[in-house]
């Protein structure tokens, strides 16, 4: 009998395979990854614990394959008060692609009301725990249902979010539904992928669903501060109750330990920190321990930080921007994390993790994360890497529209936004605005997130010089720590720096290279060309000596360069958008990156001004 089982189960395993293959075969991709057939095929998409800066031994993840109803026809899911049925008319989903993506299994042009259901069981040892369920992305409004009950809403495409979903849950199989209401009217952050964006429209949910137990009392929430200046790490643990015990490790040695209340700032010293930088992007691991007032545990995570400082000063009379007290030239790359089998979701973490591998052996120091967030673990790879972030706000497009509603919706997901990527030592500065798209009273807001975060520069308005055609110019904000210029080709006529602020080239280059059978299939563009990559290399190098001699001579501080890969109809980056070719001679490029930063770090040491500490 047990022998006839297991054939049983090598035919059926067999037979799900041939016709998964047959499947694939049948639906192909318009530009396929070297990742896009692994993905298609995975059980479980995204494997790895979600969320590295507060981790817990004990989660279940609930991507793959969903049941999804989705199409013209589909029921509004626009903050519903019940649950749909789901018998005999849906389709499958691999979550976490957006229904847009060939990945997904559905590939439609644009979802607005969306429907998920996933059946789930309670692991045994988890009896007695309280249940949290997870969403790192839903795009846009979000509504949780529990074996038929209302467990929550969200709103907000770029933040995660989740509920305690223990008083809904039973002995056995449970239903998780998920309405999913996207518009994508322009009303809401949106980026590339609004109605006046460049690119295939994403929606519903883009990032990991995922289960964890928490005890009654458990950490919620961490904030993590460097303070190089007076060697202690600040952090803050939110819990309802209880005591932290927080400590340090160097490796497997204990550092650093502090007690406290939850809910208090706590001040860890680091003496003799090992700063964090491109060069030595060295972590520190974290232990959080709450417990309750009988000294009893009842949570325990593990994080990391970084202790690095970022903030302006002068050199040689000049404002830069100094890390851990230093100049260091930012020579950057636009990175709007775009993919043509995933659309906004890489296909894999491997793929994820091979455009920062490929950015950090090009030579650069940063990345301007464009128009969108990514998922923890990006920016957990950065933080390993070395890689800095410019971390842009997804803009809206209609924000003098209906002002108190669509502009209260935008400065409440750019808190969220700021408020999830906190801890990341990587990101060295938030960019709410991009040339004017969706801008409104850029000053306050630009004074706003200096204030709420004043751990980072603040780049308001990158590219103020340029307008869309729709909306006055705002221009210029005057205020915080860049005057920031886009420059195509450029890099001349870049900004030049005040008395207060660095300056900043937000975007130059552009130049593109066509590659036969590694386009989208659309009409291909750039802002100019080259007929190879030895031409297009020396255009780069070309590029970057001009870029040098505006740092010299000019006070320039970074240069972001577009970009890091084509993007569906753009064909200027250094990677064509299946990421199988380099389009440059990548060593030229990683020498003269090299050069250049290093040519920045002989200008002259810095002199503190305390006014430029605001």
């Amino acid at each position: 009998m047990i022998n006839l089982i297991s054939i049983f189960r090598q035919y059926l395993f067999f037979t799900l395979t041939l016709l998964l293959s047959i499947t694939l075969q049948a639906q192909e991709a318009k530009l396929p990854t070297k990742w896009t057939v692994s993905a298609a095929t995975a059980k479980v998409p995204f494997p790895d614990y979600p969320r590295p800066q507060l981790q817990r031994k004990d989660w279940l993840n609930l991507n793959g394959s969903w049941d999804y109803i989705g199409g013209k026809n589909a029921s509004s899911a626009q903050a519903p008060k019940q649950a749909i049925g789901f018998s005999g008319k849906a389709e499958k989903i691999l979550v976490p692609y957006c229904p847009e993506s060939f990945l997904s299994g559905i590939e439609r042009k644009q979802e607005i009301n969306m429907w998920y259901k996933r059946e789930f069981e309670i692991p045994a040892n988890w009896k007695g725990k309280r249940v949290i369920v997870h969403f790192d992305g839903v795009d846009h409004n979000a509504t949780i249902f529990v074996n038929g009950k209302l467990a929550g809403r969200h709103s907000g495409a770029y933040d995660a979010f989740g509920f305690d979903i223990s008083t809904f849950l039973k002995n056995g199989s449970n239903t998780l539904i998920v309405a999913a209401y996207d518009p994508n009217d322009g009303k809401a952050p949106s980026g590339k992928n609004g109605p006046r964006g460049d690119y295939t429209f994403s929606s519903g949910i883009w990032q990991s669903v995922w289960l964890e137990p928490v005890a009654n009392t458990y950490i919620e929430q961490i904030r993590i501060t460097p303070d190089v200046e007076n060697k202690r790490l600040i952090l803050s643990v939110i819990a309802v109750d209880g005591q932290i015990e927080a400590t340090a490790f160097e490796g497997k040695k204990a550092v650093s330990q502090i007690k406290g209340a939850a809910g208090t700032r706590l001040f860890l010293p680091i003496n003799q920190p090992r700063l964090w930088s491109p060069d030595d992007p060295f972590l520190y691991d974290l232990k959080i321990v709450l417990k309750d007032k009988n000294g009893k545990v009842t949570d325990e995570i593990m994080s990391y930080f970084g202790m690095r400082d970022i903030r302006l000063g002068k050199v040689n009379g000049v404002v830069r921007p100094l890390l851990n007290g230093k100049f260091e030239m930012q020579v950057g790359l636009l990175d709007q994390g775009y993919w043509p089998d995933g659309i906004l979701t890489a296909p894999t973490e491997e793929a994820l993790k091979s455009d920062l591998e490929f950015t950090k052996n090009a030579g650069f120091n940063l990345i301007r994360k464009h128009m969108k967030t990514e998922p923890k673990r990006f920016y957990y790879l950065a933080d390993k890497m070395g890689i800095l972030v410019w971390q842009d706000m997804p803009a809206m497009w209609y924000q003098n529209e209906d002002t108190l509603k669509n502009r209260s919706v935008f400065r409440k997901e750019l808190k969220a936004v700021m408020d999830d990527l906190y801890n990341s030592p990587s990101i060295i500065s938030w960019v709410p605005f991009n040339e004017n798209w969706g801008a409104f009273d850029v000053k306050e807001i630009t004074a706003w997130v200096k204030k709420y975060d004043p751990s980072r520069l603040v780049n308001g308005n990158s590219g103020f010089n340029n307008n869309p055609g729709y909306q006055k110019p705002l221009g210029d904000p005057g205020n915080g720590d860049f005057v920031d210029t886009h420059i195509y080709i450029g890099p001349n006529g870049a900004s030049q720096p005040d008395e207060n602020r660095a300056a900043s080239l937000g975007e130059y280059g552009g130049v593109g290279l066509f590659v036969r059978g590694h386009m989208w299939p659309v009409e291909n563009n750039a802002y100019g060309y080259e007929p190879t990559v030895s031409a297009l290399t020396d255009r780069y190098v070309l590029l970057m000596q001009q870029v040098e001699q505006l740092m010299l001579y000019k006070g320039l501080s970074t240069a972001v360069y577009t970009q890091t890969t084509d993007v569906e109809h753009e064909i200027n980056g250094l990677l064509t958008y299946d990421r199988e070719l380099e389009k440059m001679d990548i060593k030229r490029v990683r020498e003269i990156n090299q050069a250049i930063i290093e040519s920045g770090r002989t200008i002259g040491s810095a002199k503190k001004d305390n006014r430029l500490r605001k």
